[in-house]
């Protein structure tokens, strides 16, 4: 259930933005926001403090790791992993250096949630959004549907997939602690993005406030 869940997140979020076509893609910045909030929330409460209570004396560089290959992903993807698309529309060709980095990133998205219910609901809830705001990209660019499909088809299988290999590789299982870390890494980056970019101007009004605190007191609770 959990994979699937993970899996049609996706296109939960192509079929709102179906919807919403004639919708602006910015009018989703209190659902980023949110998804920003909840996802660094559920990071610091619950994945970060357990990774610090492992032997592993390399936490800390491997979080920096994560930082920097999110880093690294964002130069290709140019920001659609937290809600910009910035790339130059080519409906004739399949947008591959957007979806290399976009799997990498939801392949590491995948590693912690087996066993943590919480980061399983912040992967979800981040999902969402993003996968509207690609899909808003793709139907103004006037992709053809056949391109959009399979982007979000191999697009939404690469979660549900590094949470297989996490529960069921020996090779991956053996390195849990470090790939956890690695996530961190990327996550806050991310999400610390979201909250600061899905403002205008990087001011955050009541709106925008109040929706974070929601977010993370959610967290904290559940």
């Amino acid at each position: 259930m959990i994979y699937l869940a993970l899996f049609f997140a996706v296109f939960v979020g192509y079929g709102v933005a179906v919807i919403l076509k004639n919708k602006k893609a910015q009018k989703l910045s209190l659902p980023l926001a949110f998804s920003g909030a909840f996802l660094l929330a559920v990071t610091l409460f619950e994945l970060l403090p357990e990774v610090y209570q492992t032997t592993s004396e390399f936490v800390g560089p491997f979080i920096m790791v994560g930082i920097l290959l999110q880093i690294c992903l964002e130069f290709l993807s140019k920001g659609a992993e937290h809600g910009h698309v910035h790339i130059h529309a080519n409906k004739n060709t399949f947008p591959w250096l957007l979806f290399i980095s976009l799997s990498i990133h939801a392949l590491f998205e995948g590693f912690p949630i087996a066993g943590h219910s919480s980061m399983f609901i912040g992967v979800l809830v981040h999902k969402i959004p993003i996968a509207m705001i690609l899909s808003f990209f793709f139907i103004k660019a006037k992709y053809p549907l056949v391109t959009i499909l399979s982007f979000l088809l191999l697009f939404a299988s690469m979660t549900p997939l590094g949470s297989w290999l996490s529960s069921n590789v020996s090779e991956i299982i053996a390195f849990k602690d470090e790939l956890n870390a690695i996530s961190i890494g990327i996550f806050l980056h991310v999400s610390t993005t979201i909250l600061f970019e899905s403002s205008k101007d990087h001011k955050f009004n009541l709106a925008k406030l109040s929706t974070i605190i929601a977010a993370i007191v959610i967290a904290y609770f559940i």
